[in-house]
């Protein structure tokens, strides 16, 4: 080993993703309605960690303005 750490891995962030859900789970408060599962971690971080490839079926959320009076 050359002592470098290895920073491969997804970049795309769920929390950005229309799929993207809390599920108020303890052992698992994350979810992705596209694919159907729950996740103690990110499931982007899933996707990668199964395929070797980022998300295919994340779906950038519309920002909504806040208005603040």
């Amino acid at each position: 080993m050359n002592g470098k750490k290895d920073h491969r891995g997804t970049l795309t962030n769920c929390f950005f993703c229309e799929h993207f859900f809390i599920t108020h789970e303890a052992r698992l408060p994350y979810g992705c309605s596209a694919m159907g599962f729950k996740s103690p971690r990110m499931p982007a971080v899933d996707v990668y960690d199964a395929s070797g490839t980022d998300c295919t079926l994340f779906f950038r959320k519309e920002i909504q303005e806040h208005h603040h009076d």
